[in-house]
């Protein structure tokens, strides 16, 4: 009785352990190859959280469209923005896609596509400021997210030395929130997001007369990685020619703004 059992109870897992292999290839064969986008959920417009805290924005739009696209299925994992070139190299991620700016710097430790949508670094204050252009940073205490391209912005321009106080924030939010409550007289930020919080906050804000520098955005892909590359370049590419990447911009700025 004791054989019979144990025959009957091997042939149960064997059969549990099949079923579980079957289900999980079929599973794989459906939903296609998982590719990870390393995103700041607090980059609005280009991902963030709604008020239903689903992640949303231009980026994931565009990176959904173009990863289905490459016949893949995109997952979006809110990462620490200081850390992103390390979790690409780990492996955690596949992508860096969210407003990423292409540096030299950062060409020496990711692959990039063409940029694909240009920005500018630039100084923004409370409209009843009295802060006009950059030179009248000298001496005002200024915020802008760490390690992002706001602060190589700053740095490479003269004024960098003569304000008072540089503060760094784990994201804009924060920073935009301490300039509201008068702990900073400006912040440094990418145009593409203060013109966002300036139709969401009317009146509250205003951007000095010149940006510091202008730049692009890019896609980061892990180093050794071209054959993803060459894919998601080829997938974006067609979405920007056929216009679906237009009709994804018209969505968030009103305006095609893409790089053609």
């Amino acid at each position: 009785m004791k054989r019979r059992f144990a025959i009957l109870l091997t042939s149960i897992l064997l059969i549990s352990v099949l079923a579980a292999c079957t289900s999980s290839s079929s599973g794989e064969a459906d939903g296609g190859k998982t590719i990870v986008v390393g995103i700041d959920d607090k980059f609005a417009p280009m991902g963030f959280r709604d008020e239903k805290n689903e992640i949303v924005g231009f980026d994931i739009d565009l990176a959904k469209a173009v990863i289905e696209k490459m016949g893949a299925t995109p997952k979006f994992q809110p990462i620490d923005w200081k850390t992103k070139e390390s979790e690409l190299s780990s492996g955690r991620i596949d992508l860096i896609w969210n407003g990423y700016t292409i540096t030299d710097e950062r060409k020496e430790k990711v692959l990039f596509t063409k940029p694909y949508l240009s920005n500018a670094q630039v100084a923004v204050t409370l409209t009843d400021s009295d802060l006009i252009e950059l030179s009248d940073l000298e001496g005002k205490v200024v915020g802008l997210q760490s390690l992002s391209s706001a602060a190589d912005a700053l740095n490479d321009n003269k004024i960098s030395s003569k304000v008072k106080e540089i503060t760094e924030f784990s994201d804009n939010v924060m920073a935009l929130s301490d300039l509201k409550n008068g702990r900073l007289d400006a912040v440094i930020i990418d145009e593409i997001v203060i013109d966002y919080y300036m139709t969401k906050e009317k009146d509250t804000f205003k951007i000095l007369d010149e940006s510091l520098a202008p730049e692009e955005y890019g896609i980061g892909v892990k180093k050794g990685n071209a054959e993803l590359l060459e894919d998601l370049q080829t997938a974006l590419d067609e979405l920007i020619e056929n216009g679906a990447a237009g009709e994804i911009s018209e969505k968030w700025f009103g305006e095609d703004r893409l790089l053609k």
